[in-house]
């Protein structure tokens, strides 16, 4: 019987990572990785190829990076959770990343994520229900002198303040919702 079940567990694994046939992105992906000769530690540029054309980082797709590569899953899933650019839910169509590293939480970043997070009702990792605005954290983004900094759809912003902030974010929501962009 257990025999039986590791056998079944294989075969849903397999088909789990078998990419959809026609699905282009996987094309694509595979051709960035024959681009680099499937080398291991050519894991960062995949994994960015990959999430520029899956939009994030969800765990079958993780999956299948790390069989083509040839890398243990936990290697693949730890460089996609350490870099801050690597995503593994879906983001808003808006961004606000802001640094909690000693400067910048010393010159006040705890009062920026604060007044992000109550301007649009949204938590640290995670994205508006109408999909608009991703409210992220960092550890370090190192332009410590300029802090506090927070990052506005990929743009570094220094001297940052909740007011600043908050009337940005204020803005996203509000062309969000007349359908304007």
């Amino acid at each position: 019987m257990t025999t039986l079940t590791a056998d079944m567990r294989r075969k849903k694994t397999a088909t789990a990572l078998t990419p959809p046939s026609g699905d282009a992105r996987f094309e694509q992906l595979e051709g960035t990785m024959k681009r680099h000769q499937y080398r291991q530690d050519a894991l960062i540029e995949v994994l960015h190829a990959a999430q520029k054309l899956f939009g994030f980082l969800e765990p079958p797709l993780l999956h299948f990076v790390a069989r083509q590569l040839k890398l243990p899953p936990s290697r693949v899933y730890g460089v996609a959770t350490f870099y801050h650019l690597f995503t593994l839910t879906p983001r808003g169509r808006h961004s606000c990343i802001i640094c909690t590293g000693t400067a910048c939480y010393v010159k006040g970043a705890n009062h920026l994520l604060a007044a992000v997070s109550q301007a649009a009702g949204v938590e640290p990792g995670k994205t508006t229900p109408d999909g608009e605005l991703t409210l992220r954290t960092v550890r370090c983004l190192e332009p410590c002198g300029i802090a506090p900094v927070a990052v506005l759809d990929g743009t570094v912003h220094g001297h940052e303040t909740p007011e600043t902030l908050r009337e940005q974010v204020k803005g996203w929501l509000s062309r969000g919702t007349d359908g304007s962009t």
